[in-house]
């Protein structure tokens, strides 16, 4: 193996999603076992327009890419240059999975082993502080310049990876990493080993597809290769003939797995695969309502519905929304009777209430009453914060965030730990909008239940300070928004 080509690999790009994020440049730096033999380096046209944050970051701006060549124009020198080498980047994943989309663009199955010297170093070089690149090579006195530029970053790659071949001599290493799992062989008709080869070892989601490339089925994962390949080894026949009917593989790591339940709800909403039993339907949700009786009295009552329609606020669980009633009828010495707490009665006596100030005996006015029931609503309508979760990223120099604006999941994103931000407003360019569900409603709510400190930021009232709470405040006010908070669905 001492001869073996090896492609270390670097690639900036536009940012975005799996299908949005486009070359900006690249470079590779080919090797025959720890010799360098030959550089390939390039601006790539993304043909679309590079956001201003990621100029921000690596100073690749749209005049400069305007006559550089496209992809399509260097796909065979890649392709050509990469043919018998083992694909190594940083983060492998990120680097190959924008390569193979971009082939995949043109109608090509782009597939090569892969290496990542993020997991190398961590294995041959273990107990440091951080992975990413800028501070591993800080530690190891790799010399790195032109930062988060594709020759900048490939350079300090080949030395770093140079350094790990020193470390494993006789490849036992490397060899443990490029080995593939031997009861791949069994894998379906329609699997090749490479695809499954290719898929990435961390959280996210992934997709089955016919031979149509039409959408079959959607999961998520914490590992996703272990759990694609427990699909086609578990002997119930609906898998069985998921792996029949499956030709295709693709994925989407998110490092989160909040983000992870969070996507594969919306590819769930958005492709409806024939596969996926659970999420398909949105399930009851209870509501509380207002209205007018014929005595002029304004009256809360809870509905069980399968449409979202308008309402005070939103509930995935009939406990959920009698809980709230219940509590604004305390809170604001509301009468149990007029708040659907008790029924067929002339006047109050709830077991436990004791607030009501004589609405239903004629004791109070109507107009006092009301109005106590409008501070109600309105205390409902108050709780919808404005915050972000964080989370980690998919990478070592990457956090993710979740976004939850007045109340409504907005959707989440991904931001570089370079960048700076302080306002909700600065989360917006980062930002993969999302629609609001039934189903992210009841991950949001069962996340924030079950986690003891999640990191979490409060925005008051949208303005640019950035109010910061304490982990535990932030818990607390985050739990009153999953369990007693409105949040705006669709179905």
């Amino acid at each position: 193996m001492k001869d073996q080509l090896f492609a270390v690999i670097d690639v900036e790009t536009t940012g975005g999603g799996i299908n949005g994020n486009r070359l900006t440049e690249i470079c590779i730096v080919l090797l025959r076992g720890p010799i360098v033999v030959e550089k390939f380096t390039s601006l790539i046209n993304p043909e679309k327009d590079i956001p201003r944050h990621i100029t921000a970051l690596t100073g690749i701006d749209n005049a400069m890419v305007a006559d550089a060549p496209r992809f399509y124009e260097v796909a065979k020198k890649v392709e050509e240059f990469t043919r018998d080498a083992i694909f190594v980047a940083h983060n492998v994943n990120f680097d190959y999975n924008v390569l193979r989309n971009e082939f995949k663009e043109l109608g090509f199955e782009y597939s090569r082993r892969k290496l990542c010297t993020v997991r190398l170093s961590r294995k041959l070089i273990p107990g440091l502080f951080s992975y990413s690149l800028g501070r591993l090579c800080d530690s190891i006195n790799i010399p790195i310049s032109n930062r988060h530029r594709a020759e900048g970053d490939t350079d300090a790659t080949v030395i770093l990876f140079q350094r790990l071949l020193s470390l494993d001599d006789d490849y036992k290493v490397i060899n443990s990493f490029l080995h593939v799992h031997s009861r791949q062989a069994t894998l379906p008709p329609h699997i090749e080993a490479e695809q499954i080869h290719g898929l990435p070892e961390s959280s996210g989601i992934y997709l089955f597809k016919d031979r149509q490339h039409k959408v079959i089925y959607a999961g998520k994962a914490i590992d996703i290769k272990k759990r694609v390949v427990s699909h086609f080894y578990d002997r119930m026949s609906k898998e069985y003939q998921l792996g029949q009917e499956t030709y295709h593989i693709d994925h989407e790591t998110t490092g989160s797995e909040l983000v992870a339940l969070l996507l594969e709800a919306e590819c769930i909403r958005k492709y409806y695969p024939k596969f996926n039993r659970a999420q398909k339907r949105p399930g009851a949700v209870y509501q509380i309502v207002s209205y007018t009786n014929q005595r002029g009295i304004l009256q809360l009552a809870l509905e069980r519905t399968n449409k979202l329609r308008e309402s005070i606020g939103t509930f995935y669980s009939r406990a959920l929304a009698q809980e709230k009633l219940e509590f604004l009828c305390r809170e604001f010495s509301l009468c149990p009777k007029y708040c659907s707490l008790q029924r067929n009665v002339e006047e109050c006596s709830h077991y436990s209430i004791v607030s009501c100030e004589g609405i239903c005996s004629g004791k109070e006015s109507v107009q006092a009453y009301n109005e106590k029931v409008r501070a109600a609503i309105t205390s409902i309508t108050e709780e919808s914060s404005t915050f972000v979760i964080r989370e980690k990223g998919r990478h070592f120099e990457e956090e993710a965030f979740v976004l939850v604006k007045n109340g409504t999941y907005q959707g989440f994103g991904f931001i570089d730990a370079e960048v700076q931000v302080s306002r909700v407003e600065d989360y917006e360019p980062f930002l993969k909008r999302q629609t609001a569900t039934y189903h992210t409603h009841k991950i949001l709510s069962n996340y924030l239940r079950k986690q003891g400190t999640p990191e979490v930021i409060f925005f008051e009232n949208e303005q640019e300070t950035e109010m910061e709470k304490p982990v535990a405040g932030a818990h607390r006010n985050a739990l009153i928004m999953a369990t007693h908070g409105t949040l705006t669905m669709e179905f």
